[in-house]
């Protein structure tokens, strides 16, 4: 992934919390409802599986937008 500014990153990270998130659930749940419903711990560890699935591949865009944009940022 190229070098994002942090100004990027945080508009990145509103656009994946606002957007993709949502899609994401809504998809997740439907292909869950798909199959039996298993037993109900069964169906909550899928669940945190799939809550903490989304956001690995995304930890570049939300690393550091919580904080102060760096000295050295452009468009800081």
């Amino acid at each position: 992934m190229p070098d994002l500014t942090h100004k990027t990153r945080r508009r990145l990270a509103l656009l994946v919390l606002v957007v993709g998130l949502p899609l994401y659930i809504v998809i997740a749940s439907s292909v869950v409802t798909m199959f039996e419903r298993p037993p109900i711990l069964v169906e909550l560890l899928i669940y945190v599986v799939l809550g903490v699935l989304w956001a690995l591949p995304l930890r570049f865009v939300f690393k550091g937008v919580g904080r102060e944009p760096p000295p050295d940022d452009p468009q800081g």
